[in-house]
């Protein structure tokens, strides 16, 4: 059963939204980050992730003092998945006399230098949605992320002109006229050079070519 641990210098309000969710909750004195997430892996290990919470005027104040990414240095070294929550709603380049770049650039350090993902909440509520979510989230088992769509796989006729497309010199239009007029594989292979170049586009050169490729053995 996946288990929260609360700093217990953490807001009140926050961890009430939290015990709404259904979650074992405990609360106690934590030396690195705000929540730890506890669950078990399928291999029964023991997965923990460490969320460290900043508000908007908290991550400024970070920009001065580098706290912030020295308790990120800890939370990436100690915990399977560190997270940074970012709380508020406000526009956070109006709320202190800081240029803009130097927001951006801190947290560029965190989410590139650092390769820690980052959430952004806009209230202490919405911050325990997260993380009641992302506890669930962890309670469930997870399939392997492809990259890559599954492709439908291909009919036999797309294969043969796959096929015939590869050799030198055949392009779609030339390889579905050989496929049209010899209906095989095979017999484009066993075809003379005289049948070749009664295919469209295909001259001496090219029928050459594609019988060498096609019946010259291989030393």
């Amino acid at each position: 059963m996946t288990r929260v641990i609360i700093d217990n210098r953490e807001n009140r309000e926050i961890v009430k939204a939290l015990e709404v969710e259904e979650l074992i909750i405990e609360r106690k004195q934590l030396e690195l980050a705000d929540f730890i997430i506890e669950t078990k892996t399928l291999d029964n290990k023991i997965q923990k992730v460490g969320i460290e919470r900043k508000t908007q005027q908290d991550l400024l104040n970070s920009i001065i003092d580098k706290r912030l990414l020295n308790q990120l240095i800890l939370l990436k070294e100690n915990f399977d998945i560190p997270l940074l929550i970012i709380e508020g709603s406000e526009n956070i380049y109006r709320l202190r006399d800081f240029h803009p770049n130097s927001i951006r650039g801190m947290i560029s350090t965190i989410a590139i230098d650092f390769q820690i993902p980052i959430i952004y909440t806009e209230s202490q509520k919405d911050t325990a949605k997260y993380i009641a979510l992302i506890a669930k989230r962890l309670e469930k088992p997870r399939k392997p992320i492809s990259l890559f769509a599954k492709r439908k796989p291909l009919t036999p006729i797309e294969q043969q002109l796959s096929i015939v497309e590869s050799l030198p010199g055949v392009g779609p239009t030339i390889a579905k006229s050989l496929i049209s007029k010899f209906k095989t594989i095979k017999k484009i292979a066993s075809a003379s050079e005289e049948q070749l170049m009664k295919i469209d586009k295909i001259g001496k050169k090219k029928a050459q070519e594609l019988k060498k490729i096609l019946q010259e053995e291989f030393n």
